[in-house]
């Protein structure tokens, strides 16, 4: 099984996160539960292979000199990865995770309304912080977007990897990738 072929299957299967550890078969997460799927055990060297596919040349240096990078994947034309890439105790590991195509809104997240007096607030700063997979990303996403939609603002993200790709609206938006 290739990478393009897992990636179709978190696709068709709804799956949120693809975990690639070396002694295990590919795992999926469904509706947050793990899904262990009826395939090879992978080695080390599969997944390594697998990454460095869809990784540049750039992403792959960085990889072998600190044994671990995080990149955002792009698979087909509307499914978006972000990847994080590492070593552990049994050679290389990932997680790929799904990154929604679509940004949500924030009535569609149901925040609750100070959220809202976040995104217009005039200066200061706001942290966004939450265990893995609890939405921070997409909050921030739906924040931006908010503001975006309203205001007239010059917005700058700066990201590890860029997740949300906005188009300008009321505001301009550039993106900006750390290490890009």
């Amino acid at each position: 099984m290739d990478i393009t072929q897992l990636l179709a299957f978190v696709m068709q299967n709804s799956a949120s996160d693809l975990h690639l550890s070396s002694g295990n078969p590919p795992i999926i997460r469904v509706h947050g539960s793990l899904k262990r799927l009826k395939a090879d055990v992978l080695t080390s060297d599969q997944i390594r292979a697998m990454l460095y596919s869809i990784m540049t040349d750039e992403q792959r240096a960085e990889y072998e000199k600190n044994f671990e990078m995080d990149f955002a994947v792009t698979f087909g034309e509307k499914a978006r990865f972000r990847v994080n890439a590492f070593m552990n105790r049994n050679g290389t590991a990932a997680v790929l995770r799904t990154i929604p195509s679509v940004i949500p809104t924030m009535a569609e997240l149901d925040l609750p309304p100070v959220i809202r007096r976040f995104a217009e607030l005039e200066k200061g700063l706001v942290l966004v912080t939450g265990a893995t997979g609890s939405g921070k990303s997409t909050t921030l996403a739906a924040l931006i977007n908010h503001i975006n939609e309203n205001t007239s603002k010059h917005i700058l993200t700066i990201e590890d990897p860029v997740e949300f790709f906005h188009t300008s609206k009321k505001s301009l938006i550039n993106h900006r990738e750390l290490g890009a």
